[in-house]
């Protein structure tokens, strides 16, 4: 009840333009919907786009008064995305049949359900990052992030060679790997 009572809250403060409400909206879908659209041959622009039209959608719903919500705020908006999404990728002639047949076939929810396993797990790798400390978080990111050459890294670490960087790198790997998986499992008890 307390999160359909939310969704209420929420969907009311977007009718009244409440900035709170349309940043908790924001906040609790735009991550899943990028994922949809970048997973469906789509940029962050795109994503962006389809989003504030999902957006309007529901706003102006919310605003007429009659509008009566029988899922969850995320699963309208996705549902929403997904259509104009593959509405315009049919305009710009990048639809493809099968794109429609998995649509149809993998219902909203699953496909939901999924995003935010990946979510929780993106959180808990975060974490897992943030708990690692100095220099393993930095040069991970420098690494997977930043896309440096070990060569670079043994420079802007002060290794004496990559070969060094490289084992520093791997010990810092399976470090992550030790905190994310005792995080994991803590988190899945």
């Amino acid at each position: 009840m307390k999160s359909e009572n939310n969704e209420k809250t929420l969907l009311q403060g977007l009718a009244r333009s409440d900035k709170k409400a349309v940043e908790t909206i924001y906040k609790e879908n735009f991550n899943m919907i990028q994922s949809l659209i970048i997973n469906n041959n789509g940029s962050a622009d795109d994503a962006k786009d389809i989003f504030q039209e999902a957006m309007i959608v529901l706003y102006e719903k919310a605003r007429s008064g009659t509008f009566e919500l029988n899922c969850q705020i995320k699963t309208y908006i996705y549902s929403v995305c997904r259509r104009l999404w593959l509405k315009r990728l049919q305009q710009l002639n990048r639809y493809s049949p099968e794109v429609a047949d998995i649509a149809t076939t993998i219902p909203v929810e699953e496909e939901i359900e999924e995003h935010e396993k990946r979510n929780v797990e993106f959180e808990m790798m975060d974490k897992a990052i943030d708990s690692l400390g100095e220099p393993c978080r930095s040069l991970l990111e420098a690494y997977y992030l930043q896309k440096k050459s070990m060569q670079e890294i043994a420079v802007g670490f002060g290794y004496t060679n990559a070969d060094n960087a490289k084992t520093q790198k791997y010990k810092c790997l399976m470090r992550l790997k030790k905190v994310f998986f005792s995080h994991y499992k803590n988190g899945n008890q």
